[in-house]
């Protein structure tokens, strides 16, 4: 697969993970002379196993390395005044003023549909424009959960916590997992207190997906399945939403105990979040879906074929992706990774000379498959289409039946 930002990519996150060339190479499998022919750019492309193989190496998901868009900007300088001032409104000084009442155009309706906007602009990576407005809408929901009424405060507290969880996905997105972590927690804080019973769990959910950012793979397990048991206890899974952050919590266990060695496991949890999965179509839709976690039998098949594919069970993963339909709020990463996950599955049933590396770009042909191929001619069309979606290049129509975007299960629409 050829990239011209591949070298370029490769180093910047093999510096970021404190390795060496020669320990990137010990890691991953790959040789330490394709490393370097791929960092100085005197080679252009690698094949998918390659590729996999430098992704687990490096412990990142393979569309990032392809170009899954972070917030660092091109010259590595993260900390601007822009940043900053988001980092003030999260960690605000110390002995600063209380916040100070709303103004009388304040509207809490108004403020959490700029919320969900910034969910929106972040799902579709336009992170200069959530930094942009993450410090306004704090400092809105610091004071609307300071005033008023008792219901007020708590609704308040609840458009607080949402707002600290965005921050904390843009700081991860901005390679700041402990400040993300910092801004989590606050999150937590202000959920306990919300009127909001779904806020706290899909804020765990958050921090688990920082901790697999972060490598700790026990503490992200350790949190996301209590809670989503915690969550049947209490009966919150008895409505739409509640059920989709119940899945996402779920899904994310069972990232981290496949990425854990587990696989078995995983798969058992994703057998049963497909199940419960099929409820949702018996049940009402609550509430906004900007706000709640993505949740599925689509988005639970994709991980499904992910968990399959990277984790050594490429067999296992053909036979949920063949024809697959996507639902309307199925994000474009989980696509971009469904697509390559595909053509990775196809690999090892291929023989030496369909292997050639595959240049992204449009199909020269103009041609739209009704669904996922299941031969050897869809692993080059997989790989197209997933460079396309992991520069952000996102189609009316991606052979995949529905172009909606938002982002993974973590956000409490999202993940990861």
């Amino acid at each position: 697969m050829a990239n011209d930002d591949l070298g370029r990519t490769l180093r910047r996150l093999r510096r970021l993970a404190s390795l060496t060339q020669e320990e990137l190479a010990s890691r991953s499998g790959v040789s330490v002379d394709v490393i370097r022919q791929l960092e100085q750019r005197r080679k252009h492309s690698a094949r998918l196993p390659t590729l996999h193989a430098l992704a687990n190496g490096l412990g990142v998901e393979l569309t990032t390395l392809l170009g899954d868009p972070p917030a660092v900007s091109s010259s590595g300088e993260n900390d601007g005044p822009q940043f900053v001032a988001v980092r003030r409104a999260i960690m605000p000084a110390l002995w600063g003023p209380e916040p100070p009442p709303p103004g009388p155009d304040f509207a809490l309706d108004g403020l959490r549909g700029q919320i969900a906007d910034g969910w929106t602009q972040y799902h579709a990576a336009e992170f200069d424009t959530v930094m942009k407005a993450l410090p306004a809408l704090i400092s809105d929901a610091r004071s609307a959960a300071a005033s008023g009424s008792e219901d007020e405060r708590g609704a308040g507290y609840a458009a607080l916590g949402k707002v600290l969880q965005l921050a904390g996905h843009v700081a991860v997105r901005m390679g700041k997992t402990d400040l993300a972590l910092i801004s989590l927690e606050r999150a937590i804080d202000a959920a306990a207190q919300s009127s909001d019973p779904l806020l706290l769990p899909m804020i765990v959910n958050s921090t688990a997906w920082t901790y697999q950012r972060q490598g700790r793979l026990a503490d992200a397990l350790g949190i996301a399945l209590p809670a989503a048991g915690n969550m049947a206890d209490l009966g919150l899974t008895g409505t739409a939403d509640g059920l989709k952050v119940w899945g996402g919590l779920t899904m994310s266990a069972a990232t981290s105990a496949a990425r854990s060695g587990d696989y078995e496991r995983a798969a058992a949890m994703m057998e049963t979040a497909e199940k419960e999965a099929a409820r949702l179509s018996k049940m009402p839709d609550c509430g906004d879906n900007r706000m709640v976690s993505v949740f599925s039998p689509s988005s639970v098949r994709v991980e499904r074929v992910r968990l399959a594919v990277q984790y050594g069970h490429p067999r296992d993963a053909l036979a949920p992706a063949k024809g697959m339909r996507l639902s309307k709020d199925t994000p474009p990463s989980w696509r971009t990774w469904l697509l390559l996950d595909v053509a990775r599955a196809h690999v090892p049933r291929l023989r030496p000379h369909q292997l050639r590396p595959v240049h992204p770009g449009p199909d020269p042909r103009g041609h739209r498959r009704a669904g996922l191929g299941s031969g050897p001619g869809a692993v080059g069309a997989a790989v197209r289409r997933a460079a396309r979606l992991s520069r952000g290049e996102v189609p009316t129509r991606t052979g995949l039946h529905h172009p909606a975007h938002a982002e993974a299960r973590a956000s409490g629409r999202v993940s990861p």
